[in-house]
């Protein structure tokens, strides 16, 4: 009987609840105008800068560009949209982020749409095509890394945070089309010093960099001398060559003491007129590493110069070689 009472009372209590919650009156927001929500912005900027490396190509690169529509709702009506580039904001990112940056010359790219529209209804433009000029002339130099500033206009409010998209443009060749020199008749002529007894009979000599085994290397001189940075290498191509960069295997340890970072690369044609063709830096891997020149040049003799190696005095090299 008790447990019935129980029951009963809190079924009617139940009741009573959801009878009060029917009762309620309806709770009536205010009004509010959606169109102090609605902005129009470039979604790329969202990742500004955006970096892109482009292949050298006879074919113009393509990148996307285009507007969006954000806020509450869809478009009540077209809404025009227009894009420019402002050479005025490559001078004020520079001063922001400390960076000197050139803008992508005007030869060097087409917008494909500068006026266009988000139609009614809809929350973007179609994809827009920038393209890039990467060979020939009036393309972008290879392995510089241009600023283009891309904007949006708009009688519509637009969100200036994200009115911009900052490309960062570097052409480069494809490595793919630059295999590895034969290095079979290759002679190393010169050397800074090397460890001719240190590290065993099959280790140590400057000659070992040559010899296609990632087992054996180069070692600075440790013994008996400890001469400091700059260290060299000098190797006779044996002909004259278009050196576009070089490639380098690291001696095959698990720490990373004495392994190259900063190289300059000399060239000549003669073994007695040098040129710098450019300052490289490495990384700290065992893997092979291909490093681009700055420009290609033509060569017979290249000087491998290592300015500093990784926490060390000394340095080692398993291979050298070029492309």
């Amino acid at each position: 009987m008790e447990k019935r009472k129980i029951t009963i009372m809190a079924f009617a209590v139940l009741s009573g609840m959801l009878l009060m919650a029917g009762c309620k009156e309806d709770v009536q927001l205010p009004d509010q105008d959606e169109s102090q929500y609605n902005q129009l912005y470039m979604p790329l900027a969202v990742n500004n800068p955006v970096e892109n490396t482009l292949t050298v190509s006879e074919t113009d690169q393509e990148l996307i560009y285009g507007a969006n529509f954000g806020g509450r709702g869809y478009p009540k009506e077209d809404i025009s949209i227009s894009f420019s580039v402002d050479p005025a904001l490559v001078v004020d990112f520079n001063e922001v982020n400390g960076t000197s940056y050139e803008l992508l010359p005007a030869e060097a790219y087409v917008l494909g749409t500068v006026e266009t529209t988000i139609p009614k209804g809809k929350l973007a433009t179609e994809p827009l095509s920038l393209s890039v000029k990467t060979s020939g002339e009036g393309a972008a130099a290879m392995f510089k890394t241009y600023l283009l500033p891309l904007s949006l206009h708009s009688s519509f409010k637009v969100n200036e945070e994200l009115q911009t998209t900052y490309y960062l443009i570097t052409a480069e060749p494809d490595i793919a089309d630059y295999p590895d020199y034969d290095r079979s008749t290759w002679e190393i002529v010169d050397f800074s010093s090397e460890e001719a007894n240190g590290e065993g009979p099959n280790n140590g000599r400057a000659v070992f960099v040559l010899d296609g085994d990632n087992q054996t290397f180069w070692h600075s001189q440790w013994q008996g001398a400890s001469p400091s940075p700059p260290h060299h290498i000098t190797v006779d191509m044996g002909e004259v060559k278009t050196l576009h960069g070089i490639n380098t295997t690291a001696r095959q340890v698990s720490g990373n003491g004495g392994k190259p970072e900063q190289v300059r690369i000399d060239v000549s044609l003669d073994n007695e007129n040098w040129v710098e063709a450019g300052e490289l830096n490495l990384s700290a891997t065992n893997s092979q590493q291909k490093t681009w020149l700055p420009e290609f040049i033509d060569a017979r003799y290249f000087r491998f110069v290592v300015l500093s190696s990784n926490g060390s005095s000394h340095t080692h090299l398993a291979e050298l070689g070029a492309y």
